[in-house]
């Protein structure tokens, strides 16, 4: 047991939880979107209980992973249609390209509902989802988001103990953070069209991995991963033009107002 707390697991210990809050901001944000389609008097449960089973199973697929990782880069099936699209199917490749999928498909969805409807708070009524359907959404994304958090602890250490304990105390944290990203979003609207087009960036970069772990050739140009990096540079700068923006309409609203008086 004591060779559990040695320098060395300790210091991958503090790498991997803070990896876990880094890879698991999308993830955060899927969570606080998807929930407000959870009865409002249920919805912090469905954060809490959601994350919290998420991270049970989480675990069960570090174990899998750790001992059948081989079989999931497997090839299930190819396909080849000539010089139009060419692929190597895999169950990891797969999972990721539906993740991917369902994730730009529930962002485009809600931007589609803001613009599309005068009476927001209506159509919040309208799209009520029963507790259990969000909480299932929610599981099933998280196991989506942990290929990434999971493969990278993988690479920085084979210690199970460290892997499992970093899981659960980012699973803790996040079941912290959960509330407050949604009172934030719900008291900040703007912010939450922000985060919708975040999503809808996740959902990219998704799509790309999924497509690169698949060897996916489209039109004879292949699907490369969208980096981390570029990630986080595109958000910073929908950040940026997001505050530039609402602080120019500040000013043009101000403007327009001194004209009339």
């Amino acid at each position: 047991m004591s060779h559990l707390f040695t320098i060395e697991n300790l210091g991958t210990l503090f790498m991997l939880i803070a990896l876990q809050l880094v890879l698991g901001f999308d993830n955060l944000l899927y969570i606080s979107i998807e929930s407000k389609r959870a009865p409002l008097e249920r919805q912090s449960f469905v954060r809490k209980f959601g994350i919290g089973l998420a991270v049970v199973l989480r675990i069960g697929l570090l174990f899998v992973l750790v001992n059948l990782i081989k079989w999931a880069n497997v090839e299930l099936f190819s396909i080849n249609l000539n010089d139009y699209i060419q692929g190597h199917f895999n169950l990891h490749g797969l999972i990721v390209l539906f993740g991917g999928i369902f994730i730009i498909y529930t962002a485009l969805k809600e931007i589609w509902h803001m613009i599309g409807y005068e009476d927001i708070n209506a159509d919040i009524e309208k799209k009520t989802k029963s507790a259990g359907s969000v909480i299932l959404w929610i599981v099933l994304m998280n196991l989506v988001f942990s290929f990434d958090s999971i493969l990278s602890a993988m690479a920085l250490t084979n210690v199970f103990a460290i892997m499992a304990t970093a899981i659960v105390i980012g699973g803790i944290l996040m079941i912290w953070l959960a509330d407050r990203v949604s009172k934030f979003l719900e008291e900040n609207k703007l912010y939450e069209v922000l985060g919708l087009f975040v999503l809808f960036i996740v959902g990219i970069m998704l799509l790309t991995e999924g497509g690169e772990l698949s060897e996916l050739i489209i039109m004879g140009n292949p699907i490369e991963k969208m980096s981390k990096t570029t990630f986080y540079f595109v958000i910073i700068i929908l950040v940026l033009v997001d505050l530039v923006q609402s602080r120019y309409q500040k000013k043009l609203f101000a403007a327009s107002n001194d004209k009339k008086n």
